[in-house]
């Protein structure tokens, strides 16, 4: 099994990749026995990769902890491309590391037994999202007068002291109003 980031090979024994799609939804059922829910979306896909590393390979692992603590510009975690059979089967190209890195000593076997999680970055539920035009928000009103700062639409703002010289100096150095 293959495993690139950006171009680096994963490289470890017996790597196992766990690839996760989890559905969001919420029971509609309430107290009863009914088996209705609403759909709330996909989240993220995950890969789950397991690996065991030789003692004697200890770069692999400073590689797999190189690639997990780098960030981008901004301090933000970085985006890796993948290359990968399961990952390519789910969808997948752009990951993050999440949940981080752990790295166990077997007892038996001089080796580490490492696994990591890497998260789906740019999702496809996630690019339809951020397409879909957003609702415009409608501004609600009661009847009755409002709390702050209303006025009649027509009746000039009351300023106070500072503020009356600070609109002087602005309508004298080139404001209109």
């Amino acid at each position: 099994m293959t495993l690139l980031l950006n171009g680096e090979q994963i490289i470890g024994h017996r790597m196992k990749l766990t690839a996760n799609l989890k559905i969001e939804a919420d029971d509609l059922g309430g107290q009863t026995s009914g088996t209705d829910k609403s759909h709330k979306g996909f989240k993220p896909k995950t890969l789950t990769v397991a690996l065991t590393i030789p003692y004697r390979a200890l770069e692999n692992l400073r590689t797999i902890m190189r690639l997990a603590e780098a960030t981008a510009s901004g301090g933000q975690l970085q985006t890796y491309r993948i290359v990968n059979d399961t990952a390519k089967a789910f969808g997948i190209r752009q990951v993050t590391f999440s949940d981080g890195v752990s790295a166990q000593e077997d007892d038996t076997l001089a080796q580490w037994i490492v696994q990591f999680t890497l998260s789906e970055k740019l999702s496809n539920p996630e690019k339809v999202e951020n397409r879909r035009a957003g609702n415009g928000v409608t501004t609600q009103s009661a009847p009755g007068d409002g709390v702050a700062g209303s006025g009649s639409a027509g009746s000039p703002e009351e300023l106070t002291g500072f503020e009356a010289v600070l609109k002087k100096v602005d309508t004298y150095l080139g404001g209109t109003s």
